[in-house]
């Protein structure tokens, strides 16, 4: 088959796979219509608002009265009194972020019940002690003053949206490719193409292509709302920025033709998909840093591929760097794709 005839059986397969998304709503709705609900959600989460106040119950025992009357008086606490059944079931259900046993006597210790493992409760903790104490005549040889710092950039949600466009692009290379193979395969569309003398190479490239061109528009859907709705600056090149994001979409989609290369039935294809997948998900560091692992998880997880995306896709929105200051990360992307696609290539089967 001569380079003409080649070309143009590509470019036919890569519009043939843009009229299949046209016929599959469902594509559409987890490739556009779900990340712009993703953003109004994000919208409504991060929006500006006034710092959340303490929940503090404080346990109806003697004593109870003046440590309510101090918390009462103290700023961001919302306090009530309640009994040892209601106190514990509050603070086991989160309703509360802390539970104070008041002291009996003077010379009795002020206990303070909560979950560690909690941020809201360590807040909580330190506002009702620092009210406790003043109240007990405490005063502070260095007075100071909070100053509320909100830099974009800085923010969770400027963390996070990056995050989310990673995860988007892994769950639409993921599922927009390897599932959609092993849809075809069961409906014998494959087997049919057997007959052609079109390669599996053009076939799989032609499935990445379109894949890719795709993700342009959803990534331009939450970095946009990202950027005009939450106010997260986009400080490097967006040429730099769709860069990025086109390896990292070409690089889900080389996974997705692996994973879907000879997977026959949608349970296969669905439980590969989970496997590979939610170790990302959890460790790739989409809602917070790869750094709160464990010390000795952190090499396994650096070279995950979504790990990869997310640190570069944050440095160049974030801070503004070039593709050349990330020169580690896409090396390993572009690894990924490579290996993936040879592998899919090398497994693959029509039917």
């Amino acid at each position: 088959m001569g380079d003409g005839v080649r070309r143009r059986a590509f470019v036919a397969l890569c519009v043939a796979r843009f009229r299949e998304y046209q016929r599959e709503p469902e594509v559409l709705f987890w490739g556009f219509a779900f990340p712009l609900l993703l953003s109004v959600a994000l919208a409504a989460a991060f929006r500006e608002r006034p710092p959340e106040p303490s929940r503090v119950v404080v346990l109806a025992a003697p004593g109870a009265g003046p440590v309510r009357a101090a918390l009462d008086s103290a700023p961001l606490i919302e306090v009530e009194v309640a009994d040892e059944a209601r106190a514990a079931r509050d603070l086991r259900m989160a309703r509360a972020d802390l539970v104070i046993v008041p002291p009996a006597t003077s010379a009795d210790e002020v206990e303070y019940r909560l979950d560690p493992s909690r941020p809201e409760a360590g807040v909580a903790r330190a506002r009702a002690d620092d009210a406790i104490q003043r109240a007990a005549g405490r005063v502070d040889p260095v007075s100071g003053h909070d100053v509320a710092a909100s830099e974009p950039g800085g923010r969770y949600v400027d963390f996070l949206v990056p995050g989310l466009i990673g995860m988007n692009l892994m769950s639409g290379g993921m599922w927009g490719v390897g599932f959609m193979m092993v849809d075809m395969r069961m409906k014998k569309l494959l087997r049919r193409l057997v007959a052609t003398p079109m390669r599996p190479a053009d076939f799989l490239a032609a499935q990445m292509t379109t894949r890719v061109v795709f993700t342009i528009v959803e990534v331009a859907v939450l970095l946009g709302f990202g950027h005009f709705a939450l106010g997260v600056p986009v400080r490097g090149s967006l040429v730099t920025v769709f860069a990025v994001a086109i390896l990292g979409a070409a690089t889900f989609a080389g996974l997705g033709l692996l994973v879907g290369s000879r997977a026959r039935r949608v349970e296969s294809v669905t439980g590969l998909m989970n496997l590979v997948m939610m170790p990302m998900f959890l460790g790739s560091g989409v809602f917070f840093s790869v750094d709160r692992f464990p010390e000795s998880v952190q090499p396994f997880l650096r070279v995950l591929p979504l790990t990869a995306l997310i640190d570069a896709l944050r440095a160049v929105t974030l801070e503004g760097l070039g593709l050349f200051s990330q020169a580690g990360p896409l090396l390993l992307l572009a690894t990924w794709t490579v290996v993936s696609f040879g592998g899919g290539l090398r497994l693959f089967r029509w039917s």
